[in-house]
């Protein structure tokens, strides 16, 4: 398994964990809401979509090379936010003999 994927998802599982916990306690629609009420939440929010669409920049081209459709990993993005870039990367199959012959 490669250095990507390995780091992929040692971000996954502790992040699906939060994730799941902020949901429990908030729902689906609360993370979005909690954000709504001041400049500060709005800048988060803000500089999260600004981040995901420099993933998109990356993430796009990079599966086009690798033989990938990336329309599946943007909608999951537009979804759930990070989850689609990590597990575009979770799940990629691309480099996995890379650093076997290095």
């Amino acid at each position: 398994m490669n250095a990507r994927k390995l780091f992929a998802i040692a971000i996954l599982i502790p992040f699906s964990l939060l994730t799941i916990y902020a949901v429990m306690e908030a729902g689906y629609v609360g993370i979005f809401d909690y954000q709504r009420h001041s400049p500060a939440g709005w800048q988060v929010f803000a500089d999260l979509v600004i981040a995901l669409l420099l993933v998109f920049v990356w993430m796009i081209p990079d599966a086009r090379r690798a033989g990938r459709n990336p329309w599946p990993w943007v909608v999951l993005t537009l979804l759930l936010g990070s989850f689609g870039p990590l597990l575009y990367l979770a799940t990629d199959r691309q480099h996995a003999g890379v650093e076997a012959r290095a």
